[in-house]
């Protein structure tokens, strides 16, 4: 048997994967379906109908409504749509909207609260049905939202999972349309002609909620950049914990390095902190860099050396003495008398090739 619609083929499809993804149903369980009379909770209802006749295990399903108590609600319309398509309900009557006027300060948010109540008629409804599945209609732009809440104004990184056990481990909730975004689930439900009930609370659709606030964002950044809810929507499923900030998930006290460490370079045995390579490299290219001639001179120049430490060459270059004669060849000396030096002001006597020789081996005049 085929799906009715091209529309109603991709929702089973998307449903199915996360069914399977998430390992959610099992051979016999009986699926309590949370019905709000909402597009969403309808969609799943309707979805899982389709595949409760397709699939390879048998399962029940339930619907459960939830009746806040406020006046104007339709609860007889959902009735009346679960019996003429042969499904069975439960609708529980409760005081929970008279509840949250009675503890909630003026001016705050209804719907955390309203949450935690509903959960709570819940559970106490699935141990009387006896269910051990219950199924909640949230829709892939839920989780991108309950994210993107979370981080700017709970401070925690976190969405919603797709699979729960209840602290008590009593229940496990489940929900099914993580796949399955909120314009599909709103298409769906008005293809199947399911009517879309209000909840009647009167901060419902506040535009000035948090909620409505980041569901408008999120409308512009997808028609800005098509495909970014789906990118968000993978990054729930896609954690690096060791890139966070979280110390539970990595203890400061635990990060150390494991691999064994490589020598370093050794160094001289009198301190000096230079690398032995480095030194050895430096001596190599001083040992094959080419000997420079220093310039010749001229036999007859007088070097006044008044007001110096060392002696320059004749052409006025400012190589010391010992370096000219350790890079130009030896040569031999003038006779004595060929030159006349002006030794004065100073502590040794130059050659007339410009070097300096000590006073004790002077020739004498």
């Amino acid at each position: 048997m085929g799906y009715r619609s091209e529309l109603e083929s991709r929702l089973a499809k998307k449903t199915t994967k996360a069914i399977v993804d998430y390992d959610m149903l099992e051979n016999g369980d009986r699926v309590m379906v949370g019905l709000s009379g909402g597009k969403d909770s309808w969609a799943l209802l309707q979805v899982l109908d389709v595949l409760r006749a397709r699939a390879p295990i048998r399962f029940s399903l339930v619907a459960v409504n939830v009746d806040s108590g406020y006046k104007e609600y339709k609860h007889e319309l959902i009735a009346s749509t679960c019996k003429a398509r042969g499904w069975d309900y439960r609708i529980e009557h409760t005081g929970i909207g008279q509840t949250i006027d009675d503890i909630l300060d003026d001016g705050a948010t209804p719907c955390s609260l309203c949450a935690r109540l509903r959960r709570g008629v819940l559970y106490r409804v699935a141990k009387e049905e006896g269910a051990t599945k219950i199924a909640l209609g949230h829709h892939a732009d839920d989780f991108i939202e309950t994210l993107l809440l979370n981080l700017f104004f709970a401070g925690a990184l976190k969405a919603m999972p797709a699979k729960l056990v209840s602290d008590d481990g009593a229940h496990v909730v489940i929900r099914p349309l993580v796949y399955v975004g909120e314009a599909e689930a709103r298409a769906y439900t008005k293809e199947c002609e399911l009517p879309i009930i209000g909840c009647c609370c009167p901060a419902c659709g506040d535009l000035g909620l948090q909620r409505q606030r980041t569901k408008r964002m999120l409308m512009e950044l997808e028609r800005e950049h098509p495909g970014v809810k789906q990118s968000m929507l993978k990054a729930i499923g896609n954690v690096a914990p060791r890139h966070l900030l979280d110390t539970r998930l990595n203890p400061p006290g635990e990060l150390r390095a494991t691999a064994p460490r490589e020598r370093g370079p050794t160094y001289e045995a009198d301190g000096d902190a230079t690398p032995v390579l480095l030194k050895r490299a430096t001596a190599l290219k001083r040992a094959t860099a080419p000997l420079k001639r220093g310039p010749t001179h001229d036999t007859t120049t007088t070097h006044d050396t008044t007001t110096h430490d060392t002696t320059h060459d004749t052409d006025g270059d400012a190589t010391p003495v010992l370096l000219t004669r350790a890079t130009a060849p030896l040569k031999r000396g003038p006779t004595r008398g060929t030159t006349t030096h002006d030794i004065t002001t100073h502590d040794t006597t130059h050659d007339t090739d410009g070097g300096a020789t000590p006073p004790a081996r002077r020739a004498p005049l």
